[in-house]
């Protein structure tokens, strides 16, 4: 007894199913990282003559034209593929799946993604970053992991609360294989998609990172995409430049926040009257291709301009003008659904800015100038991307993990910690949430709201015989498609201990009924299954 109860403590709440799925989910997305990656620099060595660490290189070694067409035709190429995946019922919009996707199936049940939908948004991306849009990875490689922890969920039956597990297993295989961080790929999956620390899931989680790791680091000897500099760096005195550093990079991505809000209302807006949606990549190929004409460091995911900032390359004037570049191609791709994926832009946004601080603050105070513009430019890399995404925890360790330097932690942990908190009072949540907000979901009400905001009354409801009568006209109902919480409060308005459930609103058919005690009860036990997930 006493082997079997240790046993039981162990493995914890996850079975041991979880932890077999946990191990291959990280192989497996872990190959799927590496042919998105092979296929993205496949195609940008195809349309710009280099790979992606080289493509403003090789976006000035072609003629204009060439530059400008790519993209458009990049755009095109997206435009059609959504729309054909609309058309065939693989989408649901004219949208690529990203993390906010991954996090809705976690709060909705029954936690699963489609495998076809996956495969699209990888596809999709794939050919949008090759042709040069202002787009992250994260995105389509969070939402491919997801898709594949699916496939195992659902083949296997595993039950719902294990299949959040995996999917926070995909989203750290996904981080880990990407950005060779295995401490922040776990970091990431429990603060962003899982919101949820339990120990019972910590192991799974782990399990996936480290193997997508391994996988990634047989193939390729170094993952890291930044060549770092040696560099100063400063004890505590430098405590107070981070937390101007961090004032500065919370607007930054204030800013960001704000103008990708503002695109998108008005890219809907557009899309609704005037400009069928599949042609909105196409708009953003064409602004993509102006830019990259005149500024190809823009391009892509941005990996040679983030290098040569993080190195102290750029003047002061270019640093200024590739901020402003960037930030307008990222939200012009975002909202025109041409890519997705914001982490890159962040990073690129936050090296950026804090290379030109370091720059002005060298010329400035020439006794700190010895700090040089890498040292702020780590510090900004984390401090934006941290406060756009909201997570700051796993995106400082991101830079630790690329640096090696842990010298740096109060310095930037200050800044990270600063500008999350201005985007948090400004902006009001991360840019997952405010999408998730949009659909219908908003995280900050916790468990309870979520669970009254996912549960439908049609997985409650008592069913009804076939040939049940009809209802009245003007009686009051259910509809099946509406929420718990919208069915509590319907029957506490109208005095009412139950009510009939309808298909649809036009409809006088009785599917069902659900009585308050009913709803009740299935929502206290999934505030308890919920909170014991949390605890266990």
């Amino acid at each position: 007894m006493w082997l079997r109860h240790s046993r039981r403590r162990a493995i914890g709440a996850a079975s041991p199913t979880v932890w077999g799925v946990a191990l291959i989910l990280g192989v497996a997305v872990a190959y799927g990282v590496i042919l998105f990656t092979l296929g993205v620099e496949a195609l940008t060595r195809f349309t710009y003559g280099e790979g992606t660490t080289q493509l403003a290189q090789g976006a000035r070694g072609l003629d204009p034209g060439r530059t400008f067409i790519v993209p458009v035709i990049g755009g095109i190429l997206v435009g059609t593929m959504l729309w054909i995946a609309v058309r065939l019922g693989i989408l649901r919009d004219i949208r690529c799946q990203g993390v906010a996707e991954v996090i809705e199936a976690r709060a909705s049940p029954p936690g699963y993604l489609s495998l076809r939908s996956g495969a699209v948004a990888t596809v999709v991306s794939a050919t949008a970053l090759g042709c040069g849009a202002s787009a992250g990875r994260e995105g389509p490689l969070v939402a491919m992991g997801g898709s594949i922890a699916t496939f195992f969920s659902q083949r296997l039956k595993i039950p719902a609360k294990d299949a959040r597990t995996l999917l926070g297993c995909a989203a750290a295989a996904a981080v880990s294989a990407a950005f060779n961080a295995p401490i922040a790929g776990v970091l990431f999956a429990l603060e962003v998609v899982l919101s949820n620390y339990a120990l019972s899931i910590f192991g799974p989680v782990t399990l996936s990172s480290v193997s997508a790791l391994v996988v990634t680091q047989l193939h390729f000897e170094n993952t890291h995409r930044f060549e770092i500099p040696d560099y100063v760096t400063p004890g505590v005195g430098a405590l107070p430049l981070g937390a101007l550093l961090g004032i500065l990079c919370g607007i930054v991505a204030w800013t960001f926040l704000q103008s990708a809000a503002k695109a998108r209302r008005t890219a809907l807006g557009l899309m609704r009257r005037r400009i069928p949606a599949p042609f909105m990549p196409m708009i953003a190929g064409l602004g993509m291709g102006t830019i990259g004409m005149f500024l190809p460091e823009v391009l892509g995911f941005g990996y040679e301009a983030t290098s040569e900032a993080i190195q102290g390359s750029y003047s002061l004037k270019l640093l200024l003008l590739l901020l402003v570049a960037k930030l307008f191609a990222t939200v012009l791709c975002l909202s025109c659904r041409f890519g997705t994926g914001v982490f890159s832009g962040g990073i690129y946004l936050g090296t950026i800015t804090g290379a030109a601080f370091g720059t002005v603050l060298g010329a400035i105070f020439p006794e700190v100038a010895g700090y040089g513009a890498t040292f702020f430019a780590m510090i900004g890399m984390g401090a934006v991307s941290g406060a756009i995404i909201g997570a700051p925890i796993s995106t400082t360790l991101i830079v630790f993990e690329i640096t090696g330097d842990y010298q740096m932690t109060a310095t930037l942990m200050i800044a990270v910690g600063i500008a999350s908190m201005i985007v948090q009072v400004l902006f009001g949540s991360s840019w997952f949430h405010y999408q998730l907000n949009h659909r219908g979901y908003d995280l900050s009400d916790g468990p309870q709201g979520i669970i009254l905001k996912t549960i439908r009354v049609r997985d409650v409801m008592r069913a009804m015989p076939v040939d049940a009568a009809p209802l009245e006209k003007g009686a009051a109902r259910l509809v099946a498609t509406e929420t718990l919480g919208e069915a509590l409060a319907q029957m506490t308005d109208l005095g009412l201990d139950g009510m009939p459930v309808v298909p649809h609103e036009d409809s006088d058919k009785i599917i069902g009924t659900l009585t308050q005690i009913r709803a009740l009860k299935t929502y206290n036990a999934a505030l308890i299954e919920s909170h014991i997930e949390h605890h266990r």
